[in-house]
């Protein structure tokens, strides 16, 4: 195939794939039709479905794409070894990132979508939970072994106390959003004053030493 063959069909896939995104984020996958789908792309019905041979393919491909795109941009990097930051500053910067990243309007209108349809696709509940959660508690883990390791946290599991610290993290803010809506996403002052409190709670349950008083700042 042509070079230039192939780029025009690789934009167009991806023009496909913006265009279903933005319609299934707005009406979710029944009242969603391939025919809106090729209007906000604009391109024939018979273009897209030369790329995406049903509804329900390019739902998967939608959703597929965008909890990749949500675990690149945690840089979730399970290899990834804090060395110069303390136990507190290392979980105050993580937690922070993290909220900023998923608390938003796009990604808690992924999980409302693909909870709602949980029955019909299970593989893509599995795939937000690997590629969102499941990352993050693994990279968390990764961090409080290290952490043990150096006698700043006690943490004889740390799989175990990643994922208490990822859930008293999002637990609270992820709920409210999930049921009250994009009003309910926490502001930049929230976001802080929740990460604050978080790792403090964690560290008076991990702290080791001399950092079981340490309070985050």
């Amino acid at each position: 195939m042509p070079n230039g063959t192939s780029t025009r069909m690789q934009k167009n896939r991806q023009n496909i794939l913006n265009a279903a995104e933005t319609v299934f984020l707005k009406k979710g996958f029944p009242g969603t039709s391939m025919d809106e789908i090729a209007e906000v792309a604009c391109m024939s019905k018979q273009t897209v479905y030369a790329h995406f041979t049903s509804k329900e393919t390019l739902f998967r491909e939608v959703v597929i794409a965008m909890t990749g795109k949500a675990a690149a941009t945690l840089k979730e990097d399970t290899r990834e070894t804090p060395i110069e930051k303390s136990a507190s500053d290392y979980l105050l910067q993580a937690a922070h990132e993290q909220l900023a990243i998923v608390m938003t309007p796009r990604l808690m209108r992924l999980r409302r979508m693909v909870i709602g349809e949980i029955e019909r696709f299970p593989e893509l509940g599995e795939a937000l939970y690997e590629n969102g959660p499941q990352k993050s508690i693994k990279k968390l883990a990764s961090a409080m072994a290290h952490y043990t390791s150096i006698g700043e946290l006690h943490t004889p599991d740390p799989m175990a106390a990643a994922a208490s610290f990822n859930w008293l993290l999002m637990g609270a803010p992820v709920n409210a959003a999930m049921l009250l809506g994009d009003a309910a996403l926490p502001d930049e002052e929230k976001r802080r004053k929740h990460v604050k409190e978080s790792v403090r709670v964690f560290l008076s349950a991990y702290g080791a030493g001399k950092n079981t008083s340490h309070q985050p700042e």
